[in-house]
This record gives C-alpha cells, sequence and structure tokens, in this order.
C-alpha cells in the first residue's frame, strides 16, 4: 500500500476529500470549512506525516491498529480507545501503518482560552496530555470526543458551536480532574496570591486588549505595584504580561482574518495594534507569516493582498 508522506520544502498542498493539508517548510496550515475553526480528518490508510507544527491543538482517536507520534525525545504509540492530545506548536512527526484507521481533530484554541477559569488550567495546557490506562477519564473523554465527531459529519445548523460544546465539556473534565491530582506548585507556579484577582486581571486583558493597554494599567487594576504584579502574572499564567497580551491580540486577529472580509488595516486596529509594521512583524513571529498571506491562505484567494 502506498504511504502519503508531506514533503517538509517549499509551500505543499495535499489533497484530501474536503480539503487541503498546506505545508509551508515545517509550519502546517490548517484549512476549515467556512465559518468553522475545527476540523476532523478521518483515515484508513498507511500514512506518514514528517515533523511539522500548527497553531491549532491536535486529538488523535485511534479505533484500529496504532498511530505514532515522535516528540523531540518522547514517543507516543497511540492504540485503539487511547487519545492524545497535543497543544499548539508542538513539533511532531505522525506514522500510520497498513490497516490503521483513526480520526484526527484539529481545532484553534481561542474560544477556550478566553474562560475566565482556564489560567488555573495552563501548566496542563502546555504538555501533551495522554489518555490510557482504561480510566473512567479516558473513557469519558472518548465518549465526548466521538459525539463531536458525529456532530461534526452531520453538519447540521450551528455544528461548529455544537463541536466546541464537547470541546468544553472534554477541557473541563481534564481541568477538574488536573486539579485534583497535579501538585499544588505546578498549578500556579506556586503563585499564593488570590486567584479571583488573578483571573479578574485576565479578565480585563481580555476585555480591553484592542486598547493601549499597559502593564501599568493592568497592574493598578489589580491593586499592585507594577513590578510585583509583572512577577505574580507569569507565576500565575506561564506568561509574561506582554506576551499573554499579544497572544490574545493575534487570537483576534486570527480570527477576524478567518472569518469577517475586513481590511487588514481595520483588523490591525481591531486587534489592537499599534501600527500595520508592528501588525505585520508580530504576526509573522507567531504564525510565520504576514496577515495577508494568512488570509490567501485561509481565504482561498490567489494572490495576497497588498499591505
Amino acid at each position: 500500500m502506498a504511504v502519503k508522506k508531506a514533503t517538509d520544502t517549499g509551500r505543499e498542498k495535499s489533497k484530501f476529500p474536503d480539503g487541503f493539508r498546506i505545508l509551508q517548510g515545517k509550519q502546517e496550515y490548517i484549512t476549515y470549512l467556512e465559518h468553522s475553526s475545527v476540523r476532523i480528518w478521518p483515515s484508513d490508510v498507511a500514512a506518514h506525516y514528517e515533523y511539522h507544527m500548527h497553531s491549532a491543538v491536535e486529538i488523535i482517536l485511534p479505533n484500529r491498529g496504532i498511530s505514532v507520534y515522535q516528540l523531540q525525545d518522547t514517543e507516543y504509540r497511540v492504540h485503539p480507545g487511547e487519545i492524545l492530545i497535543l497543544p499548539p506548536g508542538c513539533a511532531h512527526e505522525l506514522t500510520e501503518r497498513a490497516k490503521t484507521q483513526r480520526y484526527l481533530i484539529l481545532f484553534e484554541p481561542g474560544p477556550l482560552m478566553s474562560l475566565r477559569d482556564i489560567p488555573n488550567i495552563r501548566a496542563m495546557l502546555r504538555e501533551p496530555i495522554y489518555l490510557h490506562g482504561d480510566t473512567e477519564l479516558q473513557h469519558k473523554v472518548s465518549e465526548l470526543l466521538m459525539q463531536m465527531v458525529d456532530c461534526y459529519f452531520k453538519r447540521e445548523p450551528m455544528w461548529n458551536t455544537q463541536c466546541y460544546s464537547y470541546l468544553l465539556q472534554t477541557y473541563a473534565l481534564l481541568g477538574q480532574h488536573y486539579l485534583r491530582y497535579a501538585p499544588v506548585g505546578r498549578r500556579h507556579g506556586d503563585c499564593n496570591i488570590d486567584p479571583a484577582i488573578m483571573n479578574s486581571a485576565i479578565t480585563f486583558i481580555n476585555e480591553h486588549y484592542m486598547e493601549e493597554l499597559s502593564l501599568e494599567r493592568v497592574a493598578e487594576f489589580a491593586g499592585f505595584s507594577k513590578c510585583y504584579f509583572s512577577r505574580v502574572f507569569k507565576q500565575f499564567s506561564g506568561q509574561t504580561f506582554s506576551d499573554y497580551l499579544i497572544s490574545k491580540r493575534v487570537s483576534a486577529a486570527t480570527d477576524l482574518l478567518i472569518n469577517t472580509k475586513r481590511p487588514i488595516r481595520e483588523i490591525c486596529d481591531a486587534a489592537g495594534f499599534g501600527s500595520m509594521a508592528t501588525f505585520n512583524r508580530v504576526f509573522r513571529q507567531h504564525k510565520s507569516c504576514t496577515p495577508s498571506q494568512f488570509r490567501a491562505i485561509y481565504g482561498g484567494i490567489g494572490v495576497p493582498e497588498s499591505e
């Protein structure tokens, strides 16, 4: 049986029944159906995907055979009934031999990241999650994800939102398990500050990221000095204030580029970037392409818009 192979040079388009897999170097750009940010690829053929990464979360659900993931220094051999969840930006290689059958779920994490209690489990979200050993959690998550698969292929009205409802339930279960059993020090980096205060500060950022938002302004909102707030914010969220704010703005811009036809300069302002030069530079750092190139990839435009 022939094995499908994705090259890692130039821009490669691999045809699938309902879309393309687009690679540029090691960076993969997930193509979604219109008005959606969830993709599910079923497969029952041998395949090998060389090292690549993408901004989407990746979940694999093998039904038959073994899916082998290679991450830098760790190998996961995912059997039927097991689940592997890879965070965004995680470089990986995937090999599936003959007679393997699986569902590959990819989705943009932005809608989940805006929830107020997500910072409580940021440490969990930065690492691969491997559910195995025939546990109750594994069975519950598997059931939810298979309901999501069924919803995806039925394509009933509001199917994208319905898919995210299953993802929300999945991450709620995973988060509850993590907070129940993870060492306290891993949850918030040994941060002793009241989580409610930090969650309020993060909500403030999420509601004002499109403005000129400084560390001083958010620290004042939280009632702390700039230096102290900067330190506890990183302990609590796992990111610096600047990194969190930039990630939020890039996520907002990504959503607008995919789901609207607003001019790119207008999206720059709506996402809180001070200039087109900054927007292009930061977006390229996070997505390995400019905003107009990103829109061309996801919007099916033949020639990127001039910037």
